[in-house]
């Protein structure tokens, strides 16, 4: 954006398209994390229930990690 479109947004908006960027990317973490909780607690169950594998289990782990680092570097950088 030019600075007459910045500054067109700051002043109807009351804040900065920075400020907004980093309410998207802390919301996209937070839902990340959310589902990963969910994703891990849900496997831990079905590995501590005997439905699922020890390989299983450490799979649905390292695919939340790899996901979380992935997400971090291209969002982030």
């Amino acid at each position: 954006m030019n600075s007459a479109q910045v500054s067109a947004f700051q002043a109807n908006a009351g804040f900065s398209a920075g400020e907004v960027s980093v309410v998207l990317l802390s919301l996209v973490f937070a839902v990340l994390l959310l589902w990963g909780v969910w994703a891990l607690r849900t496997a831990y169950v079905g590995w501590a229930e005997e439905r699922l594998s020890q390989r299983q289990f450490l799979g649905v782990a390292v695919r939340f990690v790899a996901m979380y680092l992935v997400l971090t570097f291209f969002l982030l950088s």
